[in-house]
C-alpha cells in the first residue's frame, strides 16, 4: 500500500517539522504560557504536532524497518496462504530499505529458495504482490505439465487428493493438491486438473543477475514471472519476508489460522 506510506511520511514530516519550528521560533516569539490567566497558550496545530509526532514516528520506524502488515487479497498463494489471512512481513531480513522508495541501505541478506516474499512487481510498481522464490540469480527454471525443474533436477512432489475449499478459495475446490520439496522446503501447491501439455505456464527461463523468478503456490492461479513477457523480480522491488499468519478474516473469523507459521 505505497499510498498508506506516502501518507505516513508526509504527515509524519508535517508534524515534526511543526513541532521543531514552534521549539525554535514561535514559542520564543509567544512567550511561554501562563498557567494563571491562560495567555500565550500554543496554537492547535502545535498542540496536535506535539502529541503526535512521536507516535507517528515510532509507527513510521516500526513499519518501515521492523514489521510490517500484509494483508493476502487474492488465492494465488493457495493453500499456503489464504484470502483474507493478515500476515506479518519482516522488513529488514533481507536489509533496511527506505519508506516510498525503497532503496535499500543496509544489506543484510538475500532471498533463499523457497522464500515467501512480498515485493513490487516490476510491470506494476505502486502495487505489493506475494509469492514463493523459486529461481536465484544464474538459475535454469523449466516449468512442463506441472513439474518444476531447477538447473536441470526435477523436484519432488506428494500426492495429497482433491484439495477442500472454503471461503473465498471455493473456486479451487477439487484441485488437486500436493507437497512440493523446493529443494529442502517443503510446502503444499494446488494444480487445476487438465490434460498434459495444454498448460498455460509452461516455459523455460535463465534468471539474470540481480533478480529472481517467484511463482504463487496456487500454481493455474497465479500471475507470477512465467507471464511477466520475458521480466523477472529484480532485487531492488523486494519488500520483506513473510513471517507469520496472524489471523484469517474471510466473512468471519477462521480461528484455525491464529499465529501459524508460513512454510
Amino acid at each position: 500500500m505505497i499510498w498508506f506510506e506516502k501518507i505516513l511520511v508526509t504527515v509524519t514530516l508535517l508534524s515534526g517539522l511543526i513541532w521543531l519550528l514552534d521549539k525554535l521560533v514561535l514559542r520564543k516569539q509567544r512567550g511561554e504560557p501562563n498557567e494563571l490567566t491562560g495567555e500565550n497558550p500554543e496554537p492547535w496545530y502545535v498542540d496536535y504536532a506535539k502529541a503526535f509526532f512521536p507516535v507517528l514516528l515510532v509507527i513510521l520506524v516500526v513499519r518501515s524497518f521492523i514489521v510490517e502488515p500484509f494483508k493476502i487479497p487474492s488465492n494465488s498463494m493457495m493453500p499456503t496462504l489464504l484470502t483474507g489471512d493478515f500476515i506479518f512481513v519482516n522488513k529488514f531480513k533481507y536489509g533496511l530499505r527506505l519508506p516510498i522508495t525503497n532503496k535499500k541501505f543496509v544489506t543484510l541478506a538475500e532471498p533463499q529458495r523457497g522464500d515467501v516474499v512480498v515485493f513490487r512487481p516490476p510491470h506494476k510498481p505502486n502495487e505489493d504482490w506475494i509469492k514463493r522464490v523459486v529461481g536465484l540469480p544464474g538459475d535454469r527454471i523449466a516449468y512442463k505439465d506441472t513439474v518444476l525443474t531447477i538447473n536441470g533436477k526435477a523436484m519432488a512432489y506428494k500426492e495429497l487428493g482433491p484439495y477442500q475449499a472454503f471461503g473465498s478459495g471455493m473456486p479451487v475446490n477439487g484441485w488437486d493438491e500436493k507437497i512440493e520439496n523446493l529443494g529442502g522446503v517443503e510446502h503444499r501447491i494446488l494444480e487445476a486438473p487438465m490434460p498434459p501439455g495444454v498448460d498455460p505456464g509452461n516455459g523455460e527461463w535463465v534468471v539474470p543477475a540481480g533478480h529472481y523468478f517467484v511463482m504463487g503456490d496456487d500454481r493455474d492461479n497465479s500471475e507470477d514471472t512465467r507471464f511477466w513477457q520475458g521480466q523477472f523480480l529484480p532485487e531492488s522491488n523486494l519488500r520483506g519476508k513473510a513471517m507469520r499468519i496472524f489471523f484469517n478474516w474471510d466473512g468471519g473469523l477462521n480461528t484455525d489460522r491464529f499465529f501459524k507459521a508460513i512454510p
